[in-house]
């Protein structure tokens, strides 16, 4: 059973994803292969696979930024973002791959730092550094991730060391070689490894590329940040920006430092050519080990998510957490794999597989994200917004790059991935969240409903405003058509209910379908039908007792206030119904002069919730409200208004943060906030103007408030009811 956490410490944007981030880009590549990547290719093909490869991996960043700033991420990183996005399955099927990858990329980590170790005291025994290396590793990550953190500060100032001594170097007259000689296309000779046979611009590539793919280490750390909406985006993005500058210029320092010789034959030039070489090394066996530190904290993280949304056996083992929040049983379970795999001493076989991975991984979060803008739900409000063509070029560039790398391991990585699919879609995971299948299966439900007919209720993610509008009054339907268009649009539908008795010389069928001819000339859905019944309330009551049954069934009843209208005997028993039946409430209420005025404002207001004023997934008749709101805002070009009302100053703190994290939450930009102390409806008159005002209804609406909330707003109001399944923070 899960224990509770206490005392967890979260992590800020520097410390919790660009220093992860920053030193794992910067890793043993950089050091030992950047130099033959420029010997190879020259300057300017070392420069162009450089950007190349940030550019891919900027693609996704951008992709990835978009999503986090969505949806509340938890702990995981990409597994946690594919999985809100395309379920336990798909998420599993991508995290158990990328959990043992990132397994392997410590041990490989571990070697790199062997490597420079032996480079400094070849008489040491191997296998006794790895271990002592891998005990190090371990004992820090166990600890917590903060002292891991705070150990990649200490790194991070060592590598920093590493490159003043290279900018030292610089100053000193290492660039011997003239700018017109570095400036140049390289001849692409190969490697010691293949006695200087040939290469060509792709295996450099290949060979440099794994040096960008470390965007993911702070988003591993997303379940233990302060904020990782704003955290994930602001620190992927700024280490990716400052680690390229670090490569394009220490790339441009040893083209004119060392001769092409030098550069092809000697994997330690930039050791050589520094000016305090032991600074190298120690950045050499820094980078290592931080990329390993990260890995190994971050992949113990996607093990515990995964146990966490029980994906894997002995899930309630694996999701446990210390009294400071670390996941220890995930930890020594990915301790004890790492120390498995260090027995292989050699990986070169299945090395490959941690960047295709990587690349995968890429790929899927880069397909999510145009899920997500195609099916155009208005759950899908990023606070970071991006072009449309972005994740389709970081969707092929990493498959490309896949391929590039190695076509058949490539295959096999997919491979293993479906494999793992098949197996997860056979285990019926119960998924704690919501995500986007059921708006893509409603979105297929639009072409061939027959396909979605098991969905019996839209759920939250998959909201639209699909409206109800009962019509007697042919005029007053057109008067709201403008209104009605704004509700719905652009992904919405308005079902027009004409009530009249029946007569053989009716026109009201005609008049409704030219009327909702015109609702989908001007792009929204629409369709009519007439309802003959004596009685108005009993004609919408039957209408919506039917259309239970109906697949595409409206969520929200419409009802327009007029003067002629009998409220008690004609309204009252539709609203009853429509709570019976949760099909959500709108009584619009018209102000004769006002009307909509200029439609720059929109008064949202919240009832006063002394004592209850924790944020959870349920936020009382609030979520219509603003539902509502937004898409007029989005449609108007209005901006909305937040207002509540509190009887008790000691309150206003309180109000202010609830309104604060629920503009947040629910990703509403460029929203304002009031908090008033004292009378609700004498502070409602002196309030500032807006153009429509919102008011949450209870069961029992009395005619008095609404008049008086009319005539007190001087404006056009909207009352509102929830039907419990809309939810402004989906």
């Amino acid at each position: 059973m899960k224990q509770p956490a206490t005392r967890i410490r979260k992590f800020g944007t520097f410390g919790g994803v660009f220093t992860p981030t920053f030193l794992t880009i910067l890793g043993v590549i950089m050091y030992l292969r950047l130099g033959w990547v420029v010997g190879n290719a020259g300057l300017l093909g070392a420069w162009l696979i450089i950007i190349i490869s940030f550019l891919i991996t900027l693609c996704t960043a951008l992709s990835m930024s978009a999503i986090t700033t969505n949806i509340r991420i938890g702990a995981g990183g990409a597994y946690a973002i594919v999985s809100q996005a395309l379920g336990l399955e798909v998420g599993g099927s991508l995290g158990i791959p990328r959990y043992v990858s990132q397994g392997l990329a410590v041990t490989m980590y571990i070697f790199g730092f062997r490597e420079g170790w032996l480079h400094i005291f070849p008489e040491h025994n191997a296998f006794l550094v790895d271990v002592v290396v891998f005990g190090l590793l371990f004992t820090i990550a166990y600890i917590s991730a903060n002292l891991a953190i705070k150990t990649q500060y200490l790194i991070m100032g060592i590598i920093i060391l590493s490159l003043i001594s290279v900018i030292v170097a610089a100053y000193t007259g290492s660039m011997e070689i003239p700018l017109n000689n570095a400036l140049r296309w390289g001849t692409f000779k190969g490697s010691i490894e293949n006695n200087f046979s040939g290469s060509d611009f792709w295996i450099v590539f290949a060979v440099f590329f794994p040096a960008a793919t470390g965007i993911m280490a702070g988003a591993n750390m997303s379940g233990e940040l302060k904020d990782p909406k704003r955290s994930i985006p602001k620190g992927t993005l700024w280490a990716i920006g400052v680690s390229f500058m670090v490569y394009m210029l220490l790339a441009f320092w040893i083209s004119r430092s060392a001769s092409e010789s030098e550069l092809l034959n000697n994997y330690y030039i930039m050791v050589d050519k520094a000016y305090f070489g032991p600074l190298i090394i120690a950045g050499v066996l820094g980078a290592t080990f931080s990329s390993a530190l990260a890995s190994i904290v971050g992949s113990s993280r996607i093990l515990f998510a995964m146990g966490e949304h029980k994906v894997l056996p002995f899930s309630d083992k694996l999701a446990i957490q210390s009294a400071n929040g670390q996941p220890r049983n995930a930890m020594i379970i990915t301790g004890l794999f790492i120390f498995l795999t260090l027995l292989l001493r050699n990986l070169n076989a299945v090395a490959p597989l941690v960047t295709l991975f990587f690349l995968i991984t890429y790929a899927m979060i880069n397909i999510v994200v145009i899920i997500e803008q195609r099916l155009g739900l208005i759950s899908y409000r990023p606070l970071f917004r991006i072009p449309k063509w972005i994740p389709y070029l970081g969707l092929v560039s990493s498959i490309f790059t896949m391929f590039i790398i190695n076509p058949t391991v490539s295959l096999l990585s997919v491979a293993i991935v479906f494999v793992v699919y098949f197996y997860l879609s056979k285990q019926n995971l119960d998924t704690p969240f919501e995500d986007v299948r059921s708006g893509l299966f409603v979105s297929f439900a639009e072409w061939a409903a027959k396909h979605t007919w098991g969905m019996k209720k839209m759920q939250q993610r998959a909201w639209k405003a699909n409206l109800m509008v009962p019509v007697r009054d042919i005029h007053g339907l057109r008067g709201n058509f403008d209104f009605l268009r704004h509700i719905a649009m652009p992904k919405g539908s308005i079902k027009l209910l004409g009530i009249e008795p029946f007569t053989e010389q009716s026109k009201l069928a005609q008049q409704l379908e030219a009327i909702a001819s015109s609702f989908r000339a001007n792009g929204v859905f629409s369709s009519s039908a007439v309802i003959h019944a004596d009685e108005f309330a009993k004609g919408i009551n039957y209408g919506n007792q039917a259309l239970q049954g109906a697949f595409f069934r409206p969520n929200i009843i419409f009802l327009n206030l007029q003067g002629g209208d009998d409220y008690e005997q004609e309204l009252k028993p539709v609203m009853k119904e429509a709570i019976r039946l949760e099909i959500g409430i709108a009584l619009f209420l018209a102000h004769p002069t006002a009307l909509f005025g200029e439609r720059n404002t929109i008064n949202v207001w919240v009832s006063d919730r002394t004592g209850n004023w924790a944020l959870g997934w349920d936020i009382g008749n609030l979520d219509l409200s603003i539902l509502i709101a937004y898409k007029l805002k989005l449609n108007w070009g209005a901006k909305i208004r937040l207002v509540t009302v509190i009887n008790d100053a000691e309150e206003e703190s309180n109000a202010r943060h609830f309104l604060n994290q629920l503009i947040q939450l629910a990703r509403l930009p460029e929203t304002q906030t009031q908090v008033y102390i004292g009378d609700f409806k004498s502070i409602v008159a002196s309030a500032p103007s807006a153009d429509l005002n919102i008011f949450g209804m209870d069961d029992a609406l009395p005619y008095d408030f609404i008049k008086d909330m009319w005539n007190k707003t001087h404006s056009s109001c909207l009352f509102i009811k929830d039907s419990g399944h809309e939810s402004i923070l989906a």
